[in-house]
């Protein structure tokens, strides 16, 4: 059984920083497709950000220059640097991975809180 789990999330200040980590239970790690969503309240659950196999990257647009996902495929984890945190940034974050069968998984959410 695929497992994944979070850390790293906390309450910080506006234009502070912090680092998820997703640890995933998972033979192919480096196969995986690996994505960082957020669910603020009343929202919908959104992409922030996901690396590929290959290394490539990709960010949803309110993020970009502020956050940076990358992958350590010795240790199976995926991090989410976080930089210049504002409070709209506020929300659950999960980690997901997904393979070239078209299963996903989830992690069970890190609660990130950006509040003075």
């Amino acid at each position: 059984q695929v497992q994944l789990v979070e850390s790293g999330g906390g309450l910080v200040q506006p234009g502070g920083s912090l680092r998820l980590s997703c640890t995933v239970s998972v033979s192919s790690f480096s196969m995986y497709t690996m994505g960082w969503y957020r669910q603020a309240p009343g929202k919908q659950r959104e992409l922030v950000a996901s690396i590929n196999s290959g290394d490539r990257t990709n960010y949803v647009d309110s993020v970009k220059g502020r956050f940076t996902i990358s992958k350590d495929n010795a240790k199976n984890t995926v991090y989410l640097q976080m930089n210049s945190l504002k409070p709209e940034d506020t929300a659950v974050y999960y980690c997901n991975a997904g393979n070239f069968r078209g299963q996903t998984y989830w992690g069970q959410g890190t609660q990130v809180t950006v509040s003075s």
